[in-house]
């Protein structure tokens, strides 16, 4: 049966008696004195460092509106190299596994053929970036010391983020407070609704990585995979309109595979968010109607106007994307 947000409370109550969080070194400790704790800045640049530098396996859940819960496995260790290897597995169903070793990131999906990329993040439910490199997203967002609360059994800071321009949904996290580690995360549309949580249940901090990694062989991992060069087409339509701090990332030419043809793609991100961007002529094709669709936390939006037909693809409130949309317009010489 799905969990609904009322049965949060419950989940969190009955995580209590499980999550052990193991103290980290004496070095760690004096390492991570030089953050400010009197600050939210400070407090997410200690977690930042907490995600990327400690040893850890966590055990958390996914709990959306209407879904089944998710529950995963969540491994990072630092060898003895200073190299960090990361595993992400999701525990129900046929599963899905992704492992880092470095910066080559592979692949294992139910009826999938394996494959890696390289990157040095992984995709998973949580903003990767965001546990990295989170003063990246201070020009989209304040950052909010709330206070202190009790989160799992633990001690924890809450940090608040909200969007600058108000056009993207906030963020409140809780941090432990001896490690800096994430116990919980909230994801909250414009009202402070909550649309997505993530809610740690079993954390180990070891000094040593887990056995996990002694059994990857980085020679077994599938190959990398040639993507073909991002070309850099000449734009063929302008976007008036980003919210603050975002900024465009990529820009191609896809051809879709059923019609053949040309699509203007866009990504635009803000470090927390990414938004995709498909734009190409109006055509007489039967696809030429407005739709707006919500899947949780994510927004289809497709606009018609004039000769362009958009389709705006994000975890963002509808009336951004119509309002980046309606931006849209042709580039000219």
């Amino acid at each position: 049966m799905p969990l609904s947000f009322s049965s949060i409370g419950q989940v969190t109550d009955d995580a209590q008696d499980n999550l052990s969080v193991n103290l980290p070194s004496p070095s760690y400790t004096q390492e991570v004195e030089a953050f400010p704790s009197d600050s939210a800045v400070g407090w997410l640049q200690k977690m930042a460092y907490a995600h990327s530098n400690l040893n850890y396996s966590i055990s958390f859940v996914l709990l959306k509106p209407g879904v089944d819960s998710q529950p995963y496995l969540w491994r990072h260790g630092v060898d003895a190299l200073g190299a960090k290897m990361e595993q992400l597995n999701l525990l129900n169903g046929p599963g899905r596994e992704v492992v880092r070793i470095g910066n080559k990131v592979s692949y294992f999906e139910p009826n999938v053929p394996p494959y890696s990329l390289q990157s040095n993040v992984i995709n998973g439910p949580f903003p990767s970036e965001f546990f990295q490199r989170p003063e990246e997203i201070e020009d989209s967002y304040d950052f909010v010391m709330v206070g202190r609360s009790r989160v799992s059994g633990r001690a924890a800071q809450q940090i608040r983020i909200v969007s600058k321009d108000k056009s993207r949904f906030g963020m409140n996290v809780w941090l432990d407070q001896e490690t800096g580690l994430m116990l919980k995360l909230n994801l909250v549309d414009l009202n402070g609704q909550l649309l997505e949580q993530i809610q740690v249940t079993a954390c180990n901090v070891t000094e040593q990585p887990d056995d996990f990694f002694d059994k990857v062989e980085p020679a077994m991992l599938p190959e990398v995979l040639k993507l073909r060069p991002q070309t850099h087409a000449k734009a063929i339509w302008n976007i008036a309109y980003m919210p603050v701090g975002m900024v465009e990332v990529k820009r191609d030419i896809h051809r879709l595979p059923i019609t053949g043809q040309s699509v203007e793609y866009v990504m635009l991100s803000d470090g927390l968010v990414d938004v995709s961007i498909y734009m190409r002529e109006s055509q007489n094709d039967g696809v030429n109607q407005d739709i707006l669709l919500r899947h949780e936390s994510d927004t289809l939006l497709t606009l018609n106007q004039g000769k362009l037909n958009v389709t705006v693809v994000g975890k963002l409130p509808p009336e951004t994307a119509s309002h980046i949309a309606n931006s849209i317009h042709l580039a000219t010489n």
